[in-house]
């Protein structure tokens, strides 16, 4: 009986120091994880001579919105983020219709051709053909500084496909599709109503994956876009930005304090810029946090 007791005494002891522990760890990830961010919003909004002098570690000191004015004064940021926008959201579904349409017929196992089919996927994931054939192919398709030329080269990941296919394998049972059959729906019937509503975590993962590369896509427009009208947010901003640089080394006839002001302006600019191209994205994850978690599955069967 003494030992009993002796062993259920060091039990909560030893929990006790694992959460603490664990607890510790995780504070301190917390901290390497959210400084940074937390740095950029402060520097965003301090003034440029602070920052400069960094002075600025974990609080803003002489709080200004010059940088932020800068910003929105810049006339082509409003067509960047209507053009990104647009990039984003009918990229993102044409991204979404192409994955399940290739996805779904490799988790079909009489669908014989799948193993083929896969095996020259993952091929492409490894071989390319190369930036100049790509733009040769583009060119000739007519795409060329079109709003399609930031949506339909990479409209297709076959990443993406293997881990949507691979979820429909392990997470949707087989005998959904025999009691479907049985109660009459066909294949576009079963597939509408029972594996893409069961399949709404995955779908947001991947259309969240989908998302966040066209909202940060600025390497395709610097290759097929050339009418600064079409230019997405990330080319606007970072035009900005050299545009500034630009300014400050051409205008000779500033004073040595203009000139220093327009330096420190120029520094803090850019942290303004990452805080305006991020904040829509993470506005993103709370809408599809909860499908992140797995659980859609129970009670779709029984018996």
């Amino acid at each position: 009986m003494d030992k009993r007791r002796t062993i259920k005494k060091k039990k909560p002891n030893a929990d006790s120091v694992f959460d603490m522990v664990n607890l510790a760890v995780m504070l301190v990830l917390l901290v390497v994880f959210l400084w940074p961010l937390w740095f950029v919003v402060i520097a965003s909004i301090s003034d440029p001579g602070q920052v400069w002098q960094g002075n600025v570690i974990l609080f803003p000191k002489g709080i200004t919105l010059d940088a932020y004015e800068e910003v929105i004064q810049y006339k082509s940021i409003w067509s960047g983020y209507r053009n990104t926008l647009l990039y984003t959201l009918l990229g993102t579904a044409i991204n979404m219709v192409l994955t399940v349409c290739a996805a779904y017929p490799l988790s079909r196992r009489d669908f014989p051709p799948r193993k083929i089919l896969i095996i020259v996927l993952m091929v492409t994931m490894y071989f390319s053909g190369g930036l100049i054939p790509t733009y040769l192919v583009v060119n000739r398709l007519g795409l060329i500084d079109t709003v399609w030329a930031m949506m339909i080269p990479n409209a297709l990941s076959v990443f993406n496909i293997i881990v949507t296919r691979t979820y429909f394998v392990n997470s949707i049972p087989e005998e959904l599709r025999e009691a479907a059959q049985l109660d009459g729906a066909g294949t576009v019937q079963y597939l509408f109503r029972v594996v893409l509503p069961l399949s709404k975590p995955i779908l947001a993962v991947i259309g969240l994956f989908y998302a966040v590369g066209h909202w940060n896509d600025f390497y395709s427009a610097l290759i097929y876009i050339n009418s600064q009208q079409l230019l997405p947010l990330q080319s606007v901003l970072r035009k900005l930005l050299l545009t500034t640089q630009m300014t400050l080394q051409i205008s000779s006839s500033m004073s040595p304090e203009e000139i220093m002001r327009k330096t420190q302006l120029a520094q803090t600019l850019k942290y303004s810029s990452i805080i305006v191209s991020t904040v829509p994205v993470l506005c993103l994850y709370p809408l599809v946090q909860k499908h992140f978690v797995k659980g859609m599955m129970i009670g779709s069967v029984k018996g």
